[in-house]
């Protein structure tokens, strides 16, 4: 069985560790109604639009 020879020291163990998190944009996309930009897969904040369908009113200023 394989055993290691030296500790391994904090620093390297935490270094290994935190390659792999690792943090992604969000999914930033044009609005169809209103082409204002939103994010992937929610409904849009300014005409209330999810795609073709209206989801909720919302009153424009």
């Amino acid at each position: 069985m394989a055993v290691p020879k030296r500790k391994t020291s904090k620093a390297r163990r935490d270094s290994r560790r935190s390659a792999n998190w690792k943090l992604s944009a969000p999914g930033i996309v044009e609005c169809p109604k209103c082409h204002e930009p939103k994010l992937a897969h929610r409904m849009c904040k300014r005409c209330g639009y999810y795609g073709n369908t209206m989801v909720m009113n919302v009153e424009e200023k």
